[in-house]
């Protein structure tokens, strides 16, 4: 989860990363809220917005959500009112643009529903582990450097200790390896990660 307060650190954001919902401000302390909406839906996937707060009129309603929103919530408003709008924004399907499952040796990944299965086995992924294949395995053949992977499988808030991705990487490596999956994982030294078929 990432938190920014102004406009500017939002477009940043939303350009940087993927996000399966935004609750996004009508006034941030740089301009109004609904400048992003188009640029966060143009992304892929794209993500849920919901919009929270104060501006209450009918007529800023209408405008949040006919300008792409999902959803708009009046502060204030209960904390639990919040997590069932969000937990019901998680359950609609996520518009992947059409995109299809990917395949790497053995190995198959579902941008859509993020199942990772081996020669149609499903293959249970801790969540970091599993970030960083859904960033490899459309790179299959390519050195995907270790900055980028970095910004995509830690948030932007969250400090990154100088061995964290070595070590989600080794993890990763030895459960591919340990489910045969045919895939090799190499290290790239000083430039980054490359996933190839072998």
């Amino acid at each position: 989860m990432d938190h920014v307060t102004s406009l500017a650190e939002a477009f940043e954001a939303v350009l940087q990363r993927s996000y399966r919902v935004i609750l996004l401000d009508r006034g941030l302390p740089d301009g109004d809220g609904i400048a992003l909406v188009g640029v966060a839906r143009s992304r892929t996937p794209r993500p849920s917005i919901i919009f929270v707060t104060a501006r209450d009129d009918l007529a800023d309603r209408i405008e949040g959500l006919d300008a792409g929103a999902d959803d708009y919530l009046i502060k204030p408003f209960s904390v639990a009112e919040l997590h069932a709008r969000v937990r019901a924004a998680c359950r609609r399907p996520v518009d992947q643009g059409g995109r299809p499952v990917l395949e790497a040796g053995r190995l198959t990944f579902d941008p859509v529903s993020r199942e990772v299965r081996v020669a149609g086995r499903p293959l249970p992924l801790p969540r970091r582990e599993l970030a960083l294949l859904a960033v490899l395995i459309p790179r299959v053949g390519r050195v995907v450097q270790r900055t980028y992977l970095e910004s995509e499988v830690y948030g932007l808030d969250e400090e990154v200790s100088g061995n964290a991705l070595e070590t989600q990487v080794s993890r990763l490596r030895r459960r591919l390896e340990a489910e045969s999956a045919g895939v090799d994982l190499r290290t790239i030294r000083g430039v980054g990660y490359m996933l190839r078929p072998c």
